[in-house]
């Protein structure tokens, strides 16, 4: 659990970066880095938001009814 949220942070805080890199680039590519930085940072939060053991407390955060 611990190993996938340090993996899934520095693809966050990399696809950041990534966003803030393409300021300082030429036009062409400035577009194309952001986008690629945004789907990173959109990916990575999706990952950690479907991990197991939220603060739902529930076993299975993606199946079944809220009141189990």
């Amino acid at each position: 659990m611990i190993l996938s949220f340090i993996f899934f942070m520095i693809l966050f805080l990399g696809g950041i970066w990534l966003m803030g890199l393409a300021q300082s680039l030429p036009d062409e590519y400035a577009a194309y880095v952001f986008v690629a930085g945004l789907l990173i940072v959109s990916l990575s939060l999706a990952f950690m938001m479907r991990a197991r053991g939220s603060a739902t407390r529930r076993k299975d955060n993606w199946s079944g009814s809220p009141t189990e």
